[in-house]
């Protein structure tokens, strides 16, 4: 019954992420246009950050990852994996090399994987201050 929970979790977790990444990509694409793939840059960080806070909110100890509960798999397999997009994130970046514009899919790849990096450190250690706190 276990794995019913965590599929259940993964598909409709899988189905709010994919809603949630096409709204706010959308909104910001129509707002900052598509000169630069803002949109999922912001998809991408945000979503760092939440699994980032995620990992250390639902962790009994450093380390120790709680990752085959039907909780984690709803949100994190489910809506974060479903929310953050490698794949429109290298499509983006093709486009950008096959326009020959390399400045902007350099600053793309460096943003992302910066930005994204940066993100789950900071979702991590926010989660962990707040836990602390509580």
């Amino acid at each position: 019954m276990h794995w019913v929970l965590q599929l259940l979790g993964v598909a409709i977790g899988g189905a709010l992420g994919g809603l949630a990444r096409f709204w706010l990509s959308g909104v910001i694409a129509r707002r900052l246009r598509e000169t630069f793939p803002w949109g999922t840059l912001v998809v991408n960080t945000t979503g760092a950050f939440a699994i980032g806070a995620l990992a250390a909110l639902l962790t009994a100890r450093p380390g120790h990852t709680v990752l085959h509960t039907p909780l984690w798999a709803a949100l994190v397999i489910g809506v974060l994996g479903s929310y953050t997009t490698v794949s429109s994130f290298s499509l983006q970046t093709l486009a950008l090399l096959r326009e020959r514009d390399y400045a902007r899919a350099l600053g793309n790849v460096a943003a992302s994987l910066a930005g994204c990096l940066a993100a789950v450190c900071a979702g991590y250690l926010l989660a962990l201050l707040i836990r602390g706190a509580a």
